[in-house]
């Protein structure tokens, strides 16, 4: 080697001064390596897995040339490469064995010409470098990885797996992606960075553990070996409860009902992240964003909670239920509910209802209490300026000045309040607007808003509470004058917008729901009745009777908790509670010794309020009643024995609800009341003022409303009186009766009443020519009587002033008309009828016989004459009938009687010439006076068929 050295620093010395000397000789028989830029020298590139490089110029030069040979740099070592020399000029350069980029990269030599006599040529540097080959595949630091992590928890990185790359280059030695090859339904992901994390709580109950296969690649995509990476699901100690009843069934009635009787917590005291609690904190919240299943005032209307609650008597309720005498209300949107009363929802758009001044004056005065229930929610697009009127009253016409209002704008509730022109000075400010900033005016649930006006002191009371700010301040108000003279203007009073009357249309229209608006004038409503009216009887308590939306409890162990939250119970005082579902929240925070807050898993419950048992309302008493025209005529009541009842289902069986109430009865009449003769009228006028019932007489009957007990409208239904001043124009009147409860959500059964007019009966009866006194005295000891024997004796009389007669009839006797009611056998009155009737046949018999005896002495007197008068032959003149000298004679006093008859169908017929008989069934005397005498003066216009005679004088 020492040899070889020296020989290589010769061979250099010679170049050198064969260099040195080229700028002074320009010897052509010395070598010379042709180079643009000598001091760059030539670069060359070679894969691993090559022999050949690739240089960069061509390796060529000058001059007689044999070799060329390499000089080894002694700070980079042996150069493992080669010249050959492929022409005269030009060389290759080749590896003598196979390089490697991962031990070395770069490769830095020079290289000289060598001509035939032995002279060099100039040195240049040769730069090498060696490219890489992507011959190995990524390796994990790691043979797996296993890690453990806690349910219930999201992770933003579980583990984080590693790999590399033994190729040389970043282009096959960097690790470029990350992928997980197992399940893709496998809760986890990976990054490009090799971070594991999980896509979702994981849980304990689901899966212990979780196996996942992960590979690498470099970037040449070259794919490692997959990697396995365990992950551990651990079940911690979580603070939660335990027992909690996922549903709870009420039964309605049965009193407040316990919610969590087992619950239990888990504070997890023992847990190193706290390992002493100071403070535990719970509250049950009943969830409920309607108003008609968290409080009772879905169960009476606003004129039902006037006697229920003692609000203002004279309260003028602006949002009834649509119907008669409401049919402003008819373009409203209610709900579709019959749970009570109605909630009527305002699109902002175009729903409101006009007013008519018959309904309410417009002048509300200083004194006067406007209240409702509302539901409101921001309004879609956010608009802090957009008014939304409840109430409104404004010009209707020219201008668009507003008198009074009640409205939201950016969530706070504002009372406009405008003095007229003639209120005071003109030039004085006076408050006008009052504008209270409330949450719940925006917070889309049920509420109750109630604002008492004394001029200039203004309240609002909010869900029965008079409203105090928290920071103790009063409501903001605004001053301003009076309004201004105008003449000639009529004002507009709207619910749910304001008219305009520039522009003749609704503007600044109500966007939410709202029921009960009540206005009373000249006076202000209690506070009692306020909160009464707002109370909700549903709700969560500890005690009997309280009703709450939420309770809290706190206590300094897990112990005293539990045993407050096992109280918490649910009731709903309600006899009849709107049935479904009430969510039940539960939440807690737990407070460590070291400060540390955790809140416990939420427990979610539910409670399913079931049907209640329908109450059932029986009207029942005598169907039928027949008076006879006195009684019709001096009035008598259409429900005497009436008897109304509400039973309610006790398990299996029904009792009687004594404390239950009734808030309607209607009675209905068909066709309606003449009101020239017929009239209803309620006899006790005093019952009223002393009940809560308000009645309402019609043509079409009479209407009950008012929320009262059973016994008052049963009372109150005894006492109406129909009464009829031409009875004789009626067979009978029909009465309908129909009574509710809670608005109409129950109702009894139809009790129909006939009243029948007795008419008088046919001469004939003998009942029938009965004194009305005497028929009054017996009327009265039937009703003395009992079973079956009263029933059988009471028999309706009828005047004889309706029996119908015919000259006609002197042929034979008139029918009697037999009253066969107390007979208990029919055939013994159709023997004795037969047996009469052949008497009847037997006398008529005997007396034409002894008419043609008479007839044929008077013939053989005679007959000499009658001989010679006439030829008659001899077997005829026994057989001979002269009926032409027939006649009747009748009594000189029925001269004047009428020509009248009984025609097939029972009507009189009379002749045209004779006025005198005018009795019909169609034309009745309106006085017992008149019938009486017309009575009495057909009695003896008739004779009876026993003094009729055969006159034969003449024969």
């Amino acid at each position: 080697m020492i040899v070889r050295f020296l020989i290589l620093v010769w061979v250099g010395v010679l170049l050198a001064s064969a260099h040195n000397g080229e700028g002074n000789n320009d010897n052509e028989d010395i070598p010379y390596l042709e180079l643009a830029e000598p001091d760059e020298g030539y670069h060359g590139l070679i894969r691993e897995n090559e022999t050949l490089v690739e240089v960069r110029p061509t390796i060529r030069a000058r001059g007689p040339l044999c070799s060329f040979l390499i000089l080894n740099n002694k700070h980079h070592g042996e150069a493992p490469f080669e010249i050959m020399v492929i022409d005269e000029n030009e060389a290759r350069l080749r590896v003598r064995y196979p390089l490697n980029c991962e031990k070395r990269r770069n490769y830095k030599f020079d290289i000289a010409a060598v001509g035939c006599d032995g002279s060099y040529s100039n040195t240049v540097p040769v730069h090498i470098t060696v490219t890489d080959v992507n011959e190995f595949a990524p390796i994990f630091s790691q043979a797996a990885y296993v890690r453990s992590v806690d349910e219930g928890k999201i992770y933003d990185e579980i583990v984080k797996v590693e790999a590399t790359d033994r190729d040389c280059t970043p282009r096959y030695g960097d690790i470029c992606k990350y992928e997980i090859l197992t399940d893709r339904s496998q809760p986890f992901t990976i990054n490009n960075e090799g971070v594991v994390r999980n896509t979702e709580p994981l849980d304990y109950e689901k899966s212990h553990n979780h196996i996942l296969s992960v590979v690498a690649y470099d970037c040449g995509m070259m794919q490692s070996a997959p990697v396995m990476v365990t992950i551990k699901v651990n079940k911690p100690c979580r603070a939660g409860w335990k027992g909690i009843a996922e549903r709870v069934d009420y039964a309605p009635g049965t009193g407040p009902l316990a919610l969590f009787p087992a619950a239990r917590l888990e504070a997890c005291s023992s847990d190193e992240r706290c390992p002493g609690v100071t403070r535990i904190q719970a509250a049950v919240t009943l969830q409920a964003s309607r108003v008609g299943v968290a409080c009772d005032r879905d169960t009476y209307t606003l004129q039902a909670q006037k006697s229920i609650c003692g609000m203002e008597s004279n309260t003028i309720d602006l949002l009834p239920s649509p119907g008669v005498g409401n049919e402003w209300t008819k373009s409203l949107k209610p709900d579709s509910g019959r749970d009570g009363e109605q909630m009527f929802e305002f699109d902002g758009e175009s729903t409101s209802a006009v007013v008519p001044e018959s309904l309410m004056k417009h002048t509300l005065g200083t004194t006067f209490s406007v209240s409702t229930w509302l539901r409101h929610a921001p309004p879609p697009d956010h608009d802090k300026h957009r008014k939304e009127h409840i109430l409104c009253l404004a010009d209707d016409h020219k201008m668009n000045r507003h008198h009074y209002a009640l409205f939201v704008r950016n969530c706070r509730l504002i009372l406009l309040l405008r003095r007229d022109f003639g209120e005071g000075d003109l030039n004085i400010f006076r408050p006008a607007e009052w504008r209270w900033k409330l949450p719940e005016v925006c917070d889309d649930e049920w509420h109750h808003y109630a604002v008492n006006v004394r001029f200039p002191n203004v309240e609002l009371y909010v869900d029965g509470e008079l409203y105090r700010a928290l920071d103790g301040k009063g409501p903001e108000v605004i001053d301003d004058w009076p309004l201004h003279p105008a003449h000639g203007i009529n004002t507009t009073l709207v619910v749910g917008a304001c008219w305009q009357g520039t522009e003749s249309d609704m503007k600044h229209h109500l966007h939410g729901w709202m029921a009960g608006l009540g206005v009373v004038e000249g006076e202000v409503q209690s506070p009692a009745a306020l909160r009464c009216a707002a109370r909700c009887r549903e709700g969560l308590s500890l005690a009997p009777d309280l009703y709450l939306k939420s309770v809290s409890v706190e206590g300094d162990g897990a112990s005293e908790v539990e045993t407050l939250v096992r109280r918490v119970a649910y009731g709903d005082a309600r006899s009849f509670p709107t049935p479904g579902r009430r969510n039940v929240h539960l939440d807690t925070t737990i407070t460590c010794d070291n400060g540390r807050v955790i809140k416990a898993r939420p427990a979610e419950s539910y409670v399913m309020v079931l049907s209640p048992q329908t109450p059932t309302i029986l009207l029942n008493g005598s169907s039928d009643a027949a008076r006879d025209y006195a009684h019709f005529r001096a009035g008598l009541p259409v429900f005497p024995d009436l008897e109304v009842k509400v039973l309610s289902r006790d398990r299996d069986s029904l009792k009687e609800a004594e404390t239950q109430k009734l808030d309607s009865c209607v009675v209905s009449v068909y066709p309606a009341l003449n009101p020239d003769h017929e009239a209803l009228a309620l006899r006790g006028h005093s019952v009223l003022p002393a009940s809560d019932i308000r009645a309402t007489l019609t043509r079409d009957g009479v209407s009950l409303t008012g929320a009262d007990t059973v016994h008052n409208y049963q009372k109150v239904l005894r006492e109406i009186e129909y009464s009829n001043k031409k009875p004789a124009y009626y067979l009978n009147r029909v009465f309908k009766l129909t009574c509710s409860e809670l608005n109409g959500r129950f109702t009894s059964n139809e009790y129909v009443q006939t009243l029948t007019v007795v008419h008088p009966r046919a001469a004939g009866d003998v009942h029938a020519q009965r004194p009305s006194g005497l028929a009054d005295k017996l009327d009265a000891v039937v009703r003395d009587k009992s079973g079956e024997a009263a029933v059988a004796a009471q028999v309706p009389r009828a005047f004889a002033a309706h029996a119908l007669h015919s000259i006609h009839s002197a042929d034979m006797p008139s029918p009697r008309l037999l009253d066969i009611h107390h007979s208990n056998n029919n055939n013994v009155a159709l023997v004795i009828g037969a047996v009469c009737f052949g008497a009847v046949v037997v006398l008529i018999a005997l007396g034409i016989a002894r008419a043609r005896a008479s007839r044929h002495d008077a013939t053989s007197r005679d007959s000499r004459a009658t001989v010679a008068r006439h030829r008659v032959p001899a077997n005829d003149s026994e057989m001979a009938w002269d009926d032409s000298a027939l006649t009747i004679t009748v009594n000189p006093m029925d001269e004047s009687a009428p020509k009248c008859g009984v025609s097939t169908n029972g009507a009189v017929a009379c002749d045209s010439s004779d006025e005198s008989c005018s009795d019909s069934d169609t034309d009745r005397h309106d006085s017992s006076d008149e019938e009486d005498e017309v009575i009495q003066g057909k009695q003896h216009k008739y004779r009876n068929i026993s003094q009729l005679e055969w006159d034969n004088s003449t024969m």
